[in-house]
């Protein structure tokens, strides 16, 4: 057998890719530790090595099967977001969630759309890249947040922000491509109220559905002791959950958030509900991350139309994330640690970016796109990868010493 028959076997090998992962993952996020750099940034790092755009260990036709990784970690990741909807946590900094979530969102929407336009993109396509700027990752929070061990208000508020625009943008999507359809003529008779109505249904049914699979959770481990069996009902569920929300087109994050927050308000025993959770994270962390990075593509760097366009919307929209969350923080009388820190954490971009250029592709609309639409299509992906790119690298540091600096100095928020 030859060296490249070798090699194509064993990387068509699930574990060996698996192994490679953890491996690589582990050695980089060690070396990110001894450079200052937050672990995640490691991850990302080892799968750019060794993905299609480094080695080619782990290739593209491999990550499509490995979406149950993918799965699970942002169904805990939601899990852990919603958790920290605590009523008692609310009613102190409910003001400041709405407004930080309400303004960033809002301008990073507004800077964005002139600029895209301005630079090229046609109304539409310039509609819906702003409205795919407006999302955060709640992945690359949360795994900061947990490798830092933080705690307070800060982190308290930072999630509650991560969670509220998580559902203002699907619906700003929404709403945005319904225009966008409407303005290329693919929208169809009364095509354009259907998909915005879609969009804010989507949310609501997502909430309702959520609060439904708590109730069913609640009843299912309220009398459990043991964490094993915690864990096989809490995963068992989740698996239920995005099998039916693929089927039923609802948000699994939305639904997860919802039962974290239903869950951990029936009753404070629920706390042993998430750390049961807690010994299977790492490993799972670690192969998302890595597999997130896998998936980047550096060839993106060589396109200049691609790196002009994208330099312009990195830039607008790390404006709008820092300025509009610093605006409504102190709008809504937050102390300085956080008006001047939140925003930083807001520059991830990652799994709900993409998921939403996916659902572009896939829409019936996209069909029915001319060949000038469909190309203008692809290059708005492009963008949105590129900036995913650049924020994987980059982002975790900075929400690393943002939160820093927001829990060292703002320990006595809202206290």
């Amino acid at each position: 057998m030859g060296t490249g028959t070798l090699i194509d076997t064993l990387t068509s090998d699930m574990l060996f890719v698996l192994g490679v992962m953890l491996l690589a993952g582990c050695i980089t996020g060690v070396l990110a530790g001894r450079l200052r750099l937050p672990e995640i940034t490691g991850f990302v790092l080892a799968g750019v090595l060794i993905g299609d755009s480094g080695i080619g260990l782990v290739p593209r036709h491999m990550t499509d099967t490995m979406r149950l990784i993918t799965e699970m970690a942002l169904g805990l990741i939601a899990l852990t977001i919603g958790s920290e909807f605590a009523l008692h946590k609310l009613r102190q900094m409910g003001r400041a969630v709405i407004w930080v979530s309400g303004a960033q969102l809002l301008l990073t929407f507004l800077l964005v759309l002139p600029v895209m336009r301005l630079a090229g993109l046609p109304l539409p396509f310039a509609l819906i890249i702003a409205s795919i700027a407006t999302a955060s990752s709640p992945a690359v929070i949360v795994a900061v947040v947990q490798h830092l061990r933080a705690r307070g208000p800060f982190v308290d508020c930072l999630y509650g922000v991560v969670a509220l625009l998580d559902a203002g943008t699907v619906i700003c999507f929404g709403v945005a491509f319904s225009i966008a359809a409407g303005m290329m003529g693919l929208a169809g008779d009364h095509g354009t109220l259907t998909l915005a109505f879609n969009a804010i249904g989507e949310v609501i049914f997502s909430v309702v559905a959520g609060i439904l699979v708590a109730g069913t959770l609640h009843l299912a481990v309220r009398n459990k002791t043991r964490t094993n069996e915690i864990m096989l009902i809490v995963f068992g569920l989740m698996f239920v959950v995005k099998a039916l929300a693929n089927a039923l087109h609802l948000s699994t994050l939305l639904i997860m958030m919802t039962v974290g927050a239903v869950m951990i308000n029936l009753t404070p025993r629920h706390h042993r509900v998430f750390r049961a959770l807690e010994p299977i994270t790492p490993p799972l962390y670690a192969l998302f991350f890595v597999l997130a990075g896998s998936e980047l593509q550096l060839n993106l760097l060589r396109q200049p139309t691609v790196l002009g366009l994208g330099v312009a919307y990195l830039l607008m929209r790390t404006i709008g994330k820092v300025l509009g969350s610093y605006t409504g923080a102190v709008l809504a009388g937050a102390p300085p640690a956080l008006s001047r820190n939140i925003g930083w954490c807001m520059l991830p971009q990652a799994g709900v970016s993409l998921g939403l250029v996916l659902m572009v592709q896939a829409s019936p609309v996209a069909a029915q796109m001319s060949p000038v639409q469909t190309e203008y299509a692809i290059l708005l992906a492009n963008i949105v990868l590129l900036s995913v790119f650049v924020n994987q690298l980059i982002g975790p540091s900075i929400a690393n010493g943002a939160i820093l600096r927001g829990t060292t100095k703002g320990s006595d928020v809202w206290t």
